[in-house]
């Protein structure tokens, strides 16, 4: 686990609310706070779809991509005044998880890993990101932990996104 501080805070949420550059992550939950605290749960109710519309989106993430997301969010932090304090957890595609520890893991099986997940906190001033890993058993190597700060690194300066470690 790695905590980011971004030092560029205006181009972080310009990439973050306005661009694809994101659009990697599925939104597991959003918390807005401003003039009311608005919490959005990601989760897919898979039970909202029917018939052959559940056949053809077979099979569904568990959560909804923020490619999806992203227009709501940014409605509601956008405005003249920014917001109090916003968190958005994200976790990687699950087909790009995969990839990237089929691809860079020698000790763990990637199957063992459930998500690489980043957590994105705003607290009025200053924005966070930091990583996280989650297995479906213990295991010692700390492997898939090191691939998934060095991968959100990597994605950082791909993007543009100034950040240094907390």
């Amino acid at each position: 686990m790695t905590a980011f501080q971004i030092t560029n805070l205006k181009l972080f949420m310009k990439k973050l609310l306005t661009s694809e550059s994101f659009d990697i992550f599925l939104l597991e939950e959003a918390v807005i706070a401003a003039a009311s605290t608005i919490t959005i749960d990601g989760h897919v109710n898979k039970k909202f779809y029917q018939g052959e519309e559940q056949d053809t989106l077979s099979p569904l993430p568990p959560f909804r991509p923020w490619s999806e997301m992203r227009g709501l969010c940014f409605e509601l932090i956008r405005g003249k005044r920014t917001p109090l304090f916003f968190r958005f957890t994200f976790q990687l595609k699950p087909e790009l998880a995969e990839r990237l520890l089929r691809e860079t893991c020698s000790e763990t099986d990637p199957a063992q890993i459930e998500t690489l997940a980043v957590n994105i906190r705003y607290d009025g001033a200053k924005a966070t990101l930091t990583t996280a890993t989650a297995a479906r058993s213990f295991f010692l190597s700390k492997e898939p932990d090191t691939i998934w700060d060095r991968a959100l690194k990597q994605f950082l300066d791909k993007e543009g996104i100034a950040w240094e470690i907390l």
